[in-house]
């Protein structure tokens, strides 16, 4: 004879599978705690991008017209330029638009690190105390380093003084003869061992003076 009260008994110790309302937020909580869910939730670095192309997409909706839309519209051009503004700010100018690169720290065969508003007042100096020497290859130098500041005629270490001064006469062609002269000074008090005057340096300091308040017509490299 069949048992059937047991398999009644059995039957009823299967659980239900429809869970009730309690159950089932139960399960799904526990399912959801895995942490293998956690690797698909977005990081803040996603939520702030996602931010900003939200932002960004609701400004040039086109589906956005009156008065909203004139105000997205400023709102936007607002943020370009607050962004332009600070691109600047922190690179600064385009490269192609800044002056030439620094001068070179060997200047005619010797060390000069001095700018060329340095050079001359240490030339000024010496001519004060009748140093005459000193004082016109200081000015000369001086001339050749104020060129290579405004990026002009930027002399490499091994260009000498004529080779200088054939260069700035095609960058000042008005003044050409003048830095020639000047250059002769220049080579004949430092290599000759001429001896400096007070005519000398004001042949050279002159020159200097004309060539700083010059308009160059083009810039040029000077070979070595």
């Amino acid at each position: 004879m069949l048992a059937f009260p047991a398999l009644g008994r059995a039957a009823d110790a299967v659980p239900p599978l429809t869970p009730d309302g309690d159950e089932a937020r139960e399960w799904a909580e526990q399912e959801l705690s895995d942490p293998a869910y956690d690797i698909a939730e977005p990081t803040p670095f996603d939520r702030i991008a996602r931010a900003i192309g939200d932002f960004f997409a609701t400004l040039f909706n086109p589906d956005i017209s009156g008065a909203w839309g004139s105000t997205f519209a400023l709102v936007a051009a607002i943020v370009v330029v607050v962004v332009i503004v600070a691109a600047f700010l922190i690179w600064g100018m385009p490269r192609a638009s800044r002056r030439a690169a620094a001068p070179a720290s060997v200047l005619f065969g010797e060390a000069e690190q001095r700018s060329a508003a340095q050079l001359r007042a240490e030339a000024d100096t010496h001519a004060r105390a009748a140093e005459w020497h000193a004082a016109i290859v200081l000015r000369f130098r001086a001339l050749a380093r104020g060129c290579a500041e405004r990026g002009v005629v930027d002399p490499p270490p091994g260009a000498t003084v004529h080779a200088f001064a054939r260069a700035a006469a095609r960058v000042f062609p008005a003044l050409g003869d003048r830095v020639e002269q000047a250059a002769t000074v220049f080579d004949d008090v430092r290599y000759l061992r001429r001896p400096g005057t007070a005519e000398l340096y004001a042949i050279v300091a002159s020159v200097d003076d004309a060539v700083a308040a010059a308009r160059p017509v083009v810039r040029e490299e000077v070979p070595a």
